[in-house]
Parts: structure tokens; sequence; C-alpha cells
């Protein structure tokens, strides 16, 4: 009976290393969440929000995030 590895399962291919891809988008959305409280502290209620939202629910998931369905869709294409 062979042992199944589950997704989060430690294999010798998985890197939790940010490629520069992630880091170049990881620094991009801090560089906005930055400017969104700068503006928000100078009173701006419009632009402020929207950079905020923008940096911390879009960009830095994102930057977390960019790679991880590429390695899934290589996964499933080998055991499949």
């Amino acid at each position: 009976m062979a042992k199944k590895k589950g997704r989060g399962a430690p294999d010798g291919n998985d890197s939790l290393a940010f490629t520069k891809t992630n880091l170049i988008l990881f620094a991009v959305g801090l560089v906005v969440v930055i400017i969104g409280w700068m503006l928000l502290g100078q009173g701006s209620i419009s632009l402020a929000p929207v950079l905020l939202v923008l940096g911390y629910c879009i960009l830095i998931p994102l930057a977390l995030a960019w790679g991880l369905w590429k390695k899934d869709s290589e996964n499933e294409s080998k055991s499949g």
C-alpha cells in the first residue's frame, strides 16, 4: 500500500523561497500600502482607502500566492 502525500506534505521538489516575481510584487504592494497610509494621514478619504485595499487585499496576497497554481497544475499532471 503506497502512501499518498497530502497537499502540504514536504517534498524534495517543493520550495518556499520567493522568486524574483514574488519579491517584486511584494515590494510594489508594500510601497502602495505605505503611500496609502501617508495619504490617509494627510486626510485623503478617497484615494487612500483605494490604495490600502489594493495593497492589502490584492497585491500582497498575490505576491504570496504567485506560482502556487503553477506548481499545483504540474503536480496534478505528474500524478494523473
